[in-house]
Formats: structure tokens, C-alpha cells, sequence
């Protein structure tokens, strides 16, 4: 083949091999039934969640009162605070039960138990702890 710089007939003998219908194979095998069989079924392993590190408990200082949504079916304001546990990590937390008192600067103490509808919240606060009174019967 002559090749002209430039030229059309260049650009033709260049991209033949790529435009001839060469199909990359993908280098992964599905495994014998044989192997399945020694190997046994496949589990993944998910990581653990622990918000507070293993320990049941926490104490927190209140940085902000939040109130969050909850997901698509419930329709709520669930009362929430923006606590930084001794821990050092800074986590909102649900405030159980009808109304608080929690202001910024308020401690608390915080357990794990996350609130199913809203995302994101994993700890609860204990009623009747340090800062965070019962909740009041009417």
C-alpha cells in the first residue's frame, strides 16, 4: 500500500482495522459448575455500622436545633439537633417525644437508634439526661 500524507487513501488504510468489526472480548470467566461447587455460595460482606464507635452511649453539646422531613410516604417535622460528640464528630440527632428545650450550648446524651424515615439520622437523645428535660405530661 502507498500511503499520501494527507491524502484520503491514508485516512481509508488507518481506520479499516478499527471500522472491520472487531469486537474486544471482555477477560473475565464465569466459573465452573464445578468451582461454584467447591467455592460454595457467594456472600458479600457489609461493613458495620456504628455511629458511636461501638460504645452505647455518647455526650454531646447542642451546635443547632434542626427539624427535618422525613421520606416520601410520612409527612412530619421531625425535631432534630445538631450535636459534636465527646467523640469529636458532629451528628444530628432525634429529640424523642412532644417538644424540648434544647438551645445551643445544651449537653446531651446520646444513644444509637436511628429514625427509620428520616436519612442521615443515626443516634437518639435520652429524655431526662443533663440539659434535656422529661417530656412534660399535659
Amino acid at each position: 500500500m502507498n500511503f499520501v500524507v494527507g491524502g484520503i487513501n491514508s485516512l481509508r488504510s488507518v481506520a479499516a482495522p478499527l471500522l472491520s468489526g472487531a469486537v474486544k472480548t471482555c477477560s473475565r470467566s464465569m466459573a465452573s459448575l464445578q468451582q461454584m461447587h467447591r467455592t460454595g455460595p457467594h456472600f458479600k460482606t457489609r461493613p458495620p455500622r456504628q455511629p458511636l464507635d461501638g460504645k452505647p452511649f455518647a455526650k454531646g453539646v447542642v451546635l443547632k436545633t434542626l427539624i427535618k422531613k422525613p421520606k416520601k410516604p410520612n409527612s412530619a417535622n421531625r425535631k432534630c439537633v445538631l450535636v459534636r460528640l465527646s467523640t469529636g464528630k458532629e451528628m444530628v440527632a432525634y429529640v424523642p417525644g412532644e417538644g424540648h428545650n434544647l438551645q445551643e450550648h445544651n449537653i446531651v446524651l446520646c444513644r444509637v437508634g436511628r429514625l427509620q424515615d428520616v436519612p442521615g439520622v443515626k443516634i437518639k437523645c435520652v429524655r431526662g439526661k443533663y440539659d434535656l428535660s422529661h417530656v412534660l405530661k399535659k
